[in-house]
């Protein structure tokens, strides 16, 4: 942009070639120490260093008596006819003829001012491709500068009467940047761009008065000053919302930000900690939230659990001792991973029946996930506690057994959220990450979700065969021999990690990238950068949520990013009103067709799906088989009609 602002006022010669080079270092120099000095609040410098530069080269070129003036632009006509001869110029009337409503006039002509370029043309040939780049961006540019236009109309003041070269693209730029390019797209940052625009306006007004005096135009400094303030006030909201999220995996398109958020928001739940049910095997929940005995008020959101029989009882015999029931003895895990922050392990089982009222809780063992969430569990046996404080757990290390201290008349598990480190802190509501609930004919995978009274739970029972098939650690290759159309075709991939250490699967002949999670449970693509229609991006299509364990009649659904599945036309049409209404829903949906053995298993098949519903109709999708035997993924069998894929793993 330096090199642009100096080349549109000065012809070409070694001086403007020296000073555009001493411009760039300087402008490096800028940018680094603003990175410096902002880049610690996660704010970008946006144009600043060019603003900065531009000034100081423009007040030191005054001074330059061997800089020449560039008469490009005085004696358009002239050299339009030394370029294309009469039927250029005739061609540059004509377009100059154009009947355009004036306001769209100035808005081609403030887009093309952007790249110093002040005609209709230059304009139009920038929507076109900013309409081609990202149709949020599109639609935000027409909404900014229409905002300050209308807004200048209001106010008595006159937009075409004011230097193009900062009036229009700083409304441009501010509408793009906050309603769709470092805010995730959505009514509300709509909202507040077009309540932005206003002020843009009242501060270019002014800050061309304050540098009127110095001959400075103010270039981009209105939209950078906005922008920065706004994004740094975001910074201490109390409790940020979805509805106006920062983007924080830039990938420098607001569709792309859009759908990429909007399904991790939903899958991952980056804002929660992941917590699990802190026990083996299958439990029923006894007192849920709400509930009827001792769930009420400030600590309603609670969890009791308890293990029953075939025949609905929790004890064997007479229930009178509490050894008598089967949750008692039983091992406790934690939920999530943290560090102990409080014991108790020294009070006694209550008779049954008897509870200890004096000391609610009973032994408990309270966990620090982060600075604002704790999870306590309590009833513990006495001495069965195999932490200390200070300790570091991992979900699912055993910290305790269950047993019968406290208010409690039989042996349960007691478990809740809290915000604070005390045993009996007021409770949250809190979802778990996910678990199995039983059904009468099946099972049911939840995600964030809060089991209720009765419902029997348990974690995902992984299947070995499949934990090793899923089992890709970085360094790990897969090759497939694929056979499309009759022809073979030898793909190799590996399995990498970035500097964030979230894991990714690389096609070797394509360079496509998979991104994926897997937690020993459960598998989960999250994202995906390549082409389409290449074996990576089925595999990604057919694994996108793969719980590690085997369960017959049951269906795992998921939804996938709109911008990694839609057609093009479709999306196109869609990306316009993407911040408001969705009308593609691209769903997922997995099965456990086949094993051959529970207890010495073989060999399983998946068989997954990816379909596009338009309008609540069925418009396109994929069939996939997934084949896994002892030496991992075997085959992948890709199909929709109109072509299929079959992928064979060979030797390296």
């Amino acid at each position: 942009l330096v090199g642009l602002s100096l080349g549109i006022f000065y012809s070409p010669g070694p001086v403007l070639f020296v000073l555009i080079f001493l411009a760039s270092i300087l402008t490096l120099f800028i940018s680094v120490s603003l990175q410096g000095v902002i880049g610690k609040y996660t704010l970008p410098f946006l144009s600043v260093p060019f603003v900065l530069s531009a000034w100081i080269m423009t007040l030191a070129t005054r001074n330059m008596t061997f800089l020449a003036i560039s008469e490009r632009g005085i004696f358009t006509i002239n050299e339009l006819y030394i370029l294309g001869g009469e039927k250029f110029v005739s061609l540059y009337e004509w377009w100059n003829n154009i009947a355009l409503i004036k306001p769209l006039k100035v808005y081609f002509i403030s887009l093309g001012a952007i790249m110093f370029q002040y005609n209709v043309l230059s304009g139009i040939i920038l929507a076109i491709g900013l309409l081609y780049y990202s149709r949020i961006s599109f639609t935000l540019s027409l909404l900014g500068f229409f905002a300050a236009y209308f807004f200048y109309d209001f106010v008595g003041a006159d937009i075409t009467e004011i230097n193009y070269s900062y009036i229009g693209f700083n409304y441009i730029l501010t509408s793009i940047a906050i309603g769709g390019f470092f805010i995730i797209p959505s009514a509300r940052s709509y909202l507040w761009s077009l309540l932005l625009i206003p002020i843009v306006a009242i501060l270019s007004i002014s800050l061309y008065s304050l540098f009127a005096s110095a001959a400075l135009p103010i270039f981009a400094l209105p939209f950078n000053l906005i922008v920065l303030l706004f994004l740094y006030v975001l910074k201490f909201r109390v409790k940020p919302s979805k509805k106006l999220a920062e983007v924080v995996i830039q990938q420098n398109s607001p569709e792309k930000n859009l759908y990429s958020y909007e399904n991790d928001v939903e899958r991952f739940r980056y804002d929660m900690v992941p917590v699990r049910l802190p026990f083996y095997g299958t439990w029923v929940v006894a007192q849920g939230y709400e509930g009827t005995m001792t769930h009420k008020g400030s600590w309603r959101h609670a969890l009791d659990f308890v293990i029953l029989n075939q025949e609905g009882k929790q004890y064997k015999d007479k229930g009178d001792l509490p050894e008598d029931y089967f949750c008692y003895n039983k091992p406790v895990l934690a939920p999530a991973d943290g560090f102990i922050e409080s014991v108790v392990d020294n009070i006694d089982d209550n008779i049954i029946g008897k509870p200890n009222i004096r000391e609610n809780w009973g032994n408990t063992v309270i966990i620090r996930h982060n600075s604002h969430v704790y999870s306590s569990l309590s009833h513990l046996k006495k001495a069965s506690v195999t932490v200390k404080q200070g300790d570091r757990v991992k979900q699912g290390n055993v910290i305790g057994r269950c047993g019968n201290s406290g208010r409690s008349p039989y042996p349960h598990l007691h478990f809740q959220i809290q915000t604070l480190p005390y045993p009996g802190s007021y409770t949250v509501d809190y979802p778990l990450s996910y678990y199995m609930q039983q059904k009468e004919n099946g099972f049911e995978f939840k995600t964030y979700s809060v089991p209720e009274v009765n419902q029997a739970v348990s974690n995902i029972q992984t299947n070995d065969l499949l934990v090793k098939a899923f089992d890709l650690v970085p360094g790990k290759t897969l090759c497939f021999e694929v056979l499309k159309d009759g022809k073979k075709e030898k793909i190799k991939w590996e399995v990498d990690a970035n500097e964030f250490n979230i894991p990714f699967i690389r096609c070797l002949s394509t360079g496509a990238v998979a991104y994926f999670s897997n937690d020993g449970d459960l598998l989960m693509f999250r994202h995906y950068e390549g082409k389409t229609k290449t074996l990576l991006y089925f595999f990604f299509l057919a694994a996108f949520k793969v719980p590690l364990g085997f369960y017959r009649d049951i269906e795992i659904s998921d939804r996938f990013p709109l911008n990694l599945i839609a057609g093009k036309l479709l999306l196109f049409f869609q990306d316009f009103i993407a911040p408001f209404v969705k009308f593609i829903r691209p769903e997922y949906r997995l099965r456990y067709d086949f094993i051959d053995s529970e207890l010495m298993t073989t060999h399983i098949r998946l068989a997954s799906s990816s379909v596009n519903y338009f309008a609540g109709h069925r418009s396109s999708g994929y069939e996939f088989i997934t084949e896994i035997d002892e030496k991992g993924i075997s085959t992948l069998k890709v199909n929709n009609g109109n072509f299929s894929i079959t992928a064979t793993s060979c030797d390296d």
